[in-house]
């Protein structure tokens, strides 16, 4: 890091923490030539993550659009706006943890649903209604059962 002052090339840092942005470093810096000091902010850069849409195509994961499916299934809920976003976050902090590059869609509506299972259950239903493109009232109604099933088995 060059030193704003005097340019030289070689500096110490004095201290180090998190800026308030969250993924960014603040560090204090003193230049060992000049002694003056100078901050530095670093980003930490994420590679990004891949998603493997159903016909094949890759786009960058988006976490927009998880969230307007998430609002979407949760419309008219009595689901607390922080929920949503806190669904949303855990779902794509356990995608970059993954530590595979690319994830399919798949693999996130999964996991999405996984979550509004233990949330609320007709959210859960409306998110699986969209995600798994139920062809049939028939698969609707398997889908249902199958919730109804294992919710009297929890309640045992």
């Amino acid at each position: 890091m060059r030193c704003p002052f005097c340019g030289f090339a070689e500096s110490k840092v004095i201290d180090s923490r998190a800026a308030e942005e969250g993924n960014s470093i603040r560090r204090r810096r003193e230049c060992l030539s000049c002694v003056k000091r100078f901050t530095t902010y670093e980003v930490v850069e994420e590679l990004p993550l891949m998603v493997i849409k159903k016909d094949g195509r890759r786009a960058i994961f988006d976490r927009g659009k998880l969230l307007n499916g998430l609002l979407r299934a949760c419309e008219k809920r009595p689901i607390p706006l922080a929920v949503i976003e806190k669904i949303a976050e855990q779902v794509e902090k356990e995608s970059r943890n993954n530590m595979e590059r690319e994830i399919t869609t798949r693999q996130i509506g999964e996991m999405v649903m996984e979550q509004l299972k233990e949330i609320d259950q007709v959210a859960y239903v409306r998110f699986a209604s969209v995600y798994r493109q139920f062809a049939d009232i028939n698969n609707f109604m398997s889908e249902l059962e199958l919730l109804m099933k294992q919710g009297s088995k929890e309640k045992l």
